[in-house]
């Protein structure tokens, strides 16, 4: 048995009326579709409701699925403590979804709960359905900092154990749209707000799902868009299939978009298999970068694949151009995936013996040690961009004035605290970001007297 329908929905608190204190009104559309929605599943009477919340407990490498036999929440959080609910989770289904996990391999399970509380990613459709169905238990699941490839792969995980225990499922996908679509909303207006929502719309009605790997990530962040990846679990739980596809609503008089919209499956269709085309069509992008690639990213490559491989250092090729051997300088490996910082780590000053030694250890210690992400495992090899920059030696300057974000890096130091910053960064666009930013990753204080230094790279890509 598949999943019976899957249906995106938004979660304003406001749309409470004990929240909203009439300030509800002005979604009357979204509310009239929310009700129809809630009386589809209503009319499906599932055993399982399957939510997908972006403010359920989140990780960066791991997606968490509440334990435990059930869980209560309220929106006290919202002035409106009498809004209660209790729910019973589905421990079996939720226990096969997690089997699979640990079989492939997968980052995903019932661990580092952090709070049992429901949150209003969850409540907020339960607000609506449990007015008009309160039978069947769910599952709360939450988003990760991992990229569109892995939350589409959780939602096939989800449709396997539907199918496995025969469970009569429904999957609700909890997400707002862009957050930026108008300039007296909450969180002002940026272009790409209203770019975001007439894209992810048009893919809704379409069931055009494999276009939501296109959704770059800087785009989504610069769109302050919040469900996304939760559409994309929903979507690869629908992965196979013929979808008919419905958009009830979709409103941004608040500044924040919310879109309603429903998909059920038909026929089995092997065409609709996107997360799998999409591999495909990432592989051959990756390998035409990597043939027309230099030397230096070669061998950060190179190094990469040996050591996840095989756990051994790669030995200086013999082919390599006579300045990676002859220059000393530092150097920084960047690793990105599906358009994502998969791992960065550099010298800002030469510790090696050449800047060939410099790219072999920071390839390696890029891959497998930067402490803000996991690893990198053989599976990804064939998915990594790399990035190579050469640095010229720092020079202190006596004030911002003297930086460029396009031309310089920057080092900011306070003592023996020191944050570095490379240069042409995507979404970083002004020198005062610059200097915050490293700042930040040095953990200097803003009363702290800082010391500037900037540097210029030789990029390779």
């Amino acid at each position: 048995m598949s999943i019976e329908a899957a249906f995106m929905v938004p979660h304003p608190p406001m749309i409470v009326p004990e929240i909203g204190q009439g300030g509800e009104k002005q979604i009357e559309e979204t509310i009239r579709a929310y009700e129809t929605v809630a009386d589809e599943i209503a009319d499906i009477a599932p055993e399982t409701i399957v939510i997908t919340s972006p403010h359920s407990i989140m990780y960066s490498d791991y997606f968490h699925i509440s334990p435990g036999s059930g869980a209560k929440g309220n929106f006290g959080q919202f002035r409106a403590s009498s809004v209660a609910f209790e729910e019973e989770y589905d421990e079996e289904l939720r226990d096969k979804i997690c089997e699979l996990a640990d079989e492939e391999g997968f980052p995903a399970g019932i661990l580092g709960e952090r709070s049992a509380e429901l949150d209003h990613g969850t409540m907020v459709p339960l607000w609506f359905i449990r007015k008009k169905y309160t039978g069947g238990n769910i599952i709360r699941i939450g988003l990760s900092g991992l990229g569109l490839m892995d939350h589409y792969r959780l939602g096939e995980m989800i449709q396997k154990a539907v199918e496995e225990t025969g469970r009569k499922t429904v999957f609700v996908a909890s997400g707002d749209l862009s957050h930026k679509l108008q300039e007296y909303g909450p969180y002002g207006f940026a272009p790409e707000g209203p770019e975001y929502d007439k894209r992810i719309m048009d893919v809704a009605e379409r069931a055009a799902f494999g276009e939501m790997f296109s959704f770059d990530e800087n785009f989504c962040e610069r769109a302050a868009e919040c469900g996304h990846k939760s559409f994309v679990i929903m979507a690869g739980a629908l992965d196979g299939y013929d979808v008919k596809a419905k958009v009830y609503s979709h409103q941004d008089v608040t500044g924040v978009g919310y879109g309603i919209a429903s998909f059920y499956p038909e026929k089995e269709n092997e065409n609709r298999r996107f997360r799998i085309a999409y591999e495909h069509e990432l592989k051959e992008k990756m390998k035409g970068l990597a043939e027309n690639a230099d030397a230096y990213v070669n061998l950060a490559r190179q190094t990469i694949e040996s050591y996840i491989l095989s756990r051994k250092a790669l030995e200086f090729p013999k082919n390599l151009p006579a300045e990676m051997f002859h220059q000393r300088a530092g150097v920084f490996v960047s690793i990105h995936k599906e358009g994502r910082l998969r791992g960065c780590i550099g010298t800002f000053l030469p510790t090696t013996e050449c800047v060939a030694g410099e790219i072999i250890q920071n390839a390696i210690s890029a891959s497998t040690k930067d402490p803000r992400f996991s690893p990198i495992t053989p599976e990804e090899l064939p998915f990594l961009e790399i990035n190579v920059d050469v640095l010229t030696t720092p020079e202190e300057i006596s004030s911002p004035d003297q930086l460029d974000v396009k031309r310089y890096g920057v080092i900011v130091s306070s003592g023996q605290k020191r944050g570095l910053l490379l240069p042409d960064l995507e979404g970083v666009d002004t020198v005062e970001e610059q200097i915050e930013i490293a700042r930040q990753k040095g953990g200097i204080r803003e009363d702290e007297d800082i010391k500037l230094q900037r540097f210029e790279v030789v990029r390779h890509k």
